[in-house]
């Protein structure tokens, strides 16, 4: 395969909305955080505990998300130096452990919706007990 200067630029817009996206639901469960712990302070409702429990799950991968995000960017900054000093092989592996790292990071986004979804079961769990 022959790598050029337009093939890891091409993850650079992808990389930076999916980078867009992590950072909007961090700054988003950081909120949620927030104004459970107050709920929390003040009812001491042991489903706002398990609430808690699994935003902070969710936190730490989009941590995780963003860390492999970032990488994976870095890389195709390397992957592009690589092929400016004509180090084709080099460029080749590099791009290649992008890939990787991107593949990583999306994998863990789908397990962070997989226990976003589970959360949102408590709640609905929650209500329908309620209702009983």
């Amino acid at each position: 395969m022959q790598l050029t200067f337009a093939t890891p630029a091409l993850l650079f817009p992808a990389i930076s909305l999916l980078l867009l996206a992590y950072t909007n639901k961090f700054l988003a469960i950081a909120n949620l955080i927030r104004n459970l712990h107050d709920r929390y302070e003040k009812d001491n409702q042991p489903i706002l505990r398990e609430q808690i429990a699994h935003l902070r799950k969710r936190l730490n991968l989009i941590r995780l998300m963003q860390t492999f995000g970032i990488a994976s960017f870095l890389m195709c900054f390397v992957c592009m130096f690589l092929l400016f000093w004509g180090k084709q092989i080099a460029a080749t592996w590099v791009f290649a452990l992008a890939l990787l790292l991107m593949m990583a990071s999306l994998t863990l986004s789908l397990l962070e919706i997989w226990i976003s979804a589970g959360a949102l079961r408590l709640l609905l769990k929650d209500f329908e007990d309620d209702r009983r």
